[in-house]
């Protein structure tokens, strides 16, 4: 969110009177100028049912005036380096990012040069390439067991769980882990892939309920330490492994939340490896953020903080990845029910904070909240979806696929 003077001028040249204007400020005198930003967004906030200072909870109330001038020249990554630094607070973040998305407001105010250098690095660099590819499990999934446990249900499921039925987040993941099982039609005996296995929550439940042996990959030291205590003794291994570098064939593949970390120049690399590692009469479950628009790069203040070198894929670009490979046999999109999660993984770690506050600090706990908020205000507001994607290879007389609910 920021906004660039060009378009200050342009939205004033079609504004109503009660809009404010730029057109005489001196701009030798800084507060003058701060204050027509902060009232040229204040009309915009406005137009989503947003007051700055306001009385709602989703209003934000503003401690630090210069916040105007970091969101002009950072846009979103401006506004969250903003609230990490206690710039600004917000009861209900994830309702001020809905209504800033569903109003489009992102779409006018954005800081056009973070943007653009963030495009670049995007277009012209494999941000990730096998070499690059553990970086996001160092900052994001190694962040600490501990955290992980205290936020997640008993399951360590960190991904959308589906409400369907559900009366709590534990339910909600057995809900989508089994829907999962049933979806690739998993047999006793049978042999699965698992590329990003997380913390063991697939590889356990479908071990353990199905009968069947799972291979699971991550990139994250800790999650594999953890996934291996949990399947202990159960027909599963868990490997340190990028999904480049796997050999062998297996009757089934599974993928939970982790399409969001090839990015585009690998989506075919991705497609033509789950290709040649499944049986001609198997089944691939691609579970994945779905982005609204396709896009080659995701959200500044996320690629920096949280994930890094991640990209959501739209539905046009996995299909066309899966096109050469694949056909596609049932696309199954409950993006609301992300939000429904992150909502509840956000209350259990504030629940938690008072035992894990020594280990992180505050900045840490702002931070973290942020970003479950936010994302969650993306879900919201369906600018962010999540598909489970039924995939099988494109040969003759294979069964018919019935889709499951």
């Amino acid at each position: 969110m920021g906004v660039t003077t060009k378009q200050l001028n342009d939205h004033n040249t079609t504004s109503s009177q009660n809009d404010s204007t730029l057109q005489d400020i001196n701009y030798s005198d800084q507060q003058n100028a701060t204050s027509a930003v902060e009232r040229w967004i204040g009309t915009q906030l406005a137009n989503a049912g947003i007051t700055i200072n306001g009385s709602n909870p989703w209003d934000p109330q503003v401690h630090n005036p210069a916040l105007w001038d970091r969101i002009l020249s950072k846009g979103s990554l401006g506004l969250g380096e903003a609230y990490v630094d206690g710039w600004w607070d917000c009861e209900q973040v994830d309702e001020f990012i809905s209504r800033i998305i569903s109003a489009r407001l992102d779409e006018k105010m954005t800081g056009r040069w973070v943007i653009f250098r963030h495009w670049i690095l995007a277009k012209f660099i494999n941000r990730q390439s096998e070499k690059r590819a553990y970086q996001v499990g160092e900052q994001h999934y190694d962040a600490g067991n501990d955290l992980y446990q205290a936020m997640l249900d008993p399951t360590m499921a960190y991904s959308c769980g589906y409400w369907h039925k559900a009366k709590n987040l534990h339910e909600a993941q057995l809900n989508k882990l089994r829907l999962i099982c049933e979806k690739a039609d998993l047999k006793k005996g049978e042999s699965v892939l698992e590329i990003g296995c997380g913390w063991g929550s697939f590889a356990e439940l479908a071990a353990k309920e199905y009968g069947v042996s799972v291979t699971g990959i991550t990139i994250s030291k800790e999650q594999k330490k953890l996934a291996d205590e949990r399947c202990k003794g159960l027909p599963v291994n868990i490997a340190l492994q990028d999904y480049r570098s796997l050999d062998g064939q297996y009757d089934k593949l599974v993928s939970i939340g982790m399409f969001e970390h090839v990015g585009p120049k690998n989506y075919d690399t991705y497609m033509r490896t789950a290709h040649r590692l499944m049986k001609n009469d198997g089944i691939f479950v691609l579970h994945t953020i779905g982005n609204a628009k396709t896009s080659v790069g995701t959200d500044p203040w996320i690629d920096k903080y949280i994930f890094r070198n991640g990209v959501i894929p739209s539905l046009t670009q996995i299909s066309e990845a899966v096109e050469p490979y694949f056909v596609i046999e049932d696309v199954h999109n409950f993006g609301p029910d992300y939000a429904t999660t992150l909502m509840a993984w956000c209350k259990n770690f504030e629940a938690a904070w008072p035992e894990l506050k020594d280990q992180y600090n505050e900045r840490f706990y702002r931070m973290w909240v942020y970003y479950l908020k936010t994302c969650a205000g993306a879900f919201r507001s369906r600018s962010l979806q999540l598909y489970q994607v039924v995939l099988r290879k494109r040969l003759d007389r294979l069964p018919r696929y019935q889709s499951i609910r």
